[in-house]
């Protein structure tokens, strides 16, 4: 009898204690149950709180220095062009629109888990397309209706750009770089925390744009400073013998690159400081186009995803393309729609 009025004592001390560190933003981890009963998690779950504190074991907890709460996604369409001034097919031989639909349907998909696992955070979802045909236009809107997210469908007028873009470019270099012009003019007008800007060869993951937010969170109180992220593991990165450094995100690693193509995650502050350098993308061609970009990683850091979060639908031999050691054909496959 008086073991069980010990247990009793020992149960009652214990849901106490524990009590106590939640009070005092303490906590606890039970290694022999693989649990947190402070989080009643299990350790193999998300154990960060979006907004307040990142967990990382066993490293322990970082207090967020910058809460997100909102975050806006242009995804630029164009389904007219295969690949821009190119002969090349993509993987999987499909005509154009279909790449665009399959990136949508994955985007939709990894924006709807996020919202479930940040329930805090408003999520826009803005689709600016140029010189798709009336039918794709169609099913990019039935898609966008399908969907559960707040949207938004634009179809931007080439000729407001006629005068600002310099002449002499083919018609798919002008619409591509009238359509990024524009998502800097929505970015620069929006009013969000995070703007992602996204290209419409892009398979995402289902935890994409969740390990992102996390991981931007993490990052900025860490280095107390703006970090830039891509969602693809380039591979063309690994052709160079740049040093890089890895740092530990939410669920995956994150590794400093200097070079990107036109897919990224930043904030609308940081588009703002550096608008008039990324406007430069959308009035003028030079080789390499995201030499701006290129030029903003040198002040502040851009972070790439390993293993990928994404992956750019590329011709197969392509080095900016198809990201190494993802199961690609399995993300072709649940992003149809």
């Amino acid at each position: 009898m008086k073991k069980i009025e010990n247990n009793k004592k020992s149960n009652f001390l214990k849901k106490l204690f524990i009590k106590l560190c939640r009070l005092l933003g303490f906590e606890i981890i039970d290694q022999s149950n693989f649990n947190s009963p402070t989080l009643g998690k299990n350790l193999n779950e998300t154990l960060s709180t979006q907004g307040k504190k990142s967990i990382t074991i066993p490293l322990g907890q970082i207090d967020i220095k910058k809460k997100i709460k909102s975050l806006k996604i242009i995804l630029r369409t164009c389904t007219s062009e295969l690949i821009m001034d190119q002969n090349k097919r993509r993987i999987f031989d499909k005509e154009k629109n279909e790449y665009t639909f399959r990136t949508l349907i994955s985007l939709i998909k990894s924006i709807e888990n996020a919202s479930k696992n940040l329930k805090n955070i408003s999520f826009e979802l803005i689709v600016t397309d140029t010189n798709s045909t009336e039918d794709d236009i169609k099913k990019i809107k039935e898609i966008l209706n399908r969907s559960n997210i707040n949207h938004k469908f634009i179809s931007i007028d080439l000729e407001y750009f006629k005068n600002k873009i310099k002449p002499g470019y083919s018609k798919a270099k002008f619409s591509n770089m009238a359509n990024f012009y524009n998502s800097l003019l929505i970015a620069k007008k929006e009013k969000t925390d995070l703007i992602y800007f996204v290209e419409d060869d892009y398979l995402h993951a289902p935890g994409a744009i969740t390990e992102m937010i996390y991981s931007y969170e993490k990052f900025y109180s860490i280095f107390s400073d703006e970090v830039i992220l891509l969602p693809a593991d380039y591979p063309y990165l690994y052709t160079k013998d740049d040093n890089t450094k890895i740092y530990l995100g939410e669920k995956i690693h994150w590794r400093l690159v200097s070079e990107s193509l036109v897919t990224f995650m930043a904030s609308q502050s940081l588009i703002e400081k550096n608008f008039n350098d990324l406007e430069k993308m959308g009035i003028e061609w030079v080789d390499p186009w995201e030499k701006p970009l290129h030029k903003i990683y040198e002040t502040t850091l851009c972070l790439s995803p390993v293993p990928s979060l994404a992956v750019h639908c590329a011709n197969i031999n392509s080095v900016f393309g198809v990201s190494p050691f993802i199961d690609l054909k399995d993300l072709w496959e649940t992003s149809n729609y």
